[in-house]
């Protein structure tokens, strides 16, 4: 599960990050809206926790950003600000909850997992891709009618192949996604991993699935060729 932090208070977001990280969620934090902004828009991530008044643009105008990009990650405000209608205005924009500072880490905790349970349980237990599912509750892949044995990580990589059907990932959204490190360009572990996914998923069969842009990256699209792409 990956968490975003929105929170420009040094104090705070180190212990946030720090406590939902030895909670076992992935945790990116950064301390201004425009950030806060862009990240929850090319993050792919399962919540947002997010403080109101903010550097750049406030809390308010972040959550209205995500909504109208048409994203449904739960959205949790954190904030001072503990006004009756500072409440109603973040739940009209979209928040799933909201949480007044000072505030005890147990209840965030607790907040955080039902928020993500319920996000959990608006999603599509199975992914499709032409004769290729994804049982992500079985943790098991199938691709016509016959089984695919895979890692953890290839798992997780064709997850999010599979998510982001159609559109192309660059190695570096790839290795921050999957690997949750920062992309060095003499690293090649993205590109050994497709290659073994790739054998896994579409060798012996004429339609391609995972497919590569030379200087761009990798999509998943039905493709009939029989060249290899890697």
């Amino acid at each position: 599960m990956k968490i975003l932090l929105v929170e420009d208070e040094a104090k705070t977001g180190e212990y946030l990050r720090k406590g939902l990280s030895e909670a076992g969620y992935s945790t990116d934090w950064v301390t201004d809206g425009l950030t806060g902004h862009h990240q929850a828009l090319v993050g792919d991530y399962d919540l947002v926790i997010l403080d109101v008044m903010l550097p750049e643009i406030t809390g308010w105008q972040v959550l209205a950003g995500i909504r109208k990009a048409g994203l449904s990650m739960p959205v949790l405000f954190l904030t001072a600000r503990d006004q009756v209608e500072d409440r109603v205005k973040g739940l009209e924009l979209g928040a799933d909850d909201y949480l007044v500072k000072p505030f005890a880490f147990a209840e965030l905790l607790a907040r955080v997992r039902t928020l993500l349970r319920r996000g959990r349980s608006r999603d599509t237990d199975t992914l499709k891709v032409a004769d290729l599912e994804l049982d992500l509750l079985r943790r098991r892949a199938i691709r016509a009618g016959r089984r695919i044995d895979l890692t953890a990580k290839e798992f997780a990589l064709l997850e999010l192949l599979m998510r982001r059907q159609g559109e192309v990932l660059p190695r570096s959204l790839i290795a921050s996604q999957v690997w949750d490190m920062n992309f060095e360009s003499d690293t090649n572990v993205v590109e050994v991993a497709i290659k073994r996914l790739r054998t896994k998923v579409d060798t012996g069969f004429d339609t391609k699935l995972i497919n590569t842009l030379r200087g761009m990256g990798y999509v998943m699209e039905e493709k009939t060729n029989d060249t290899p792409t890697a």
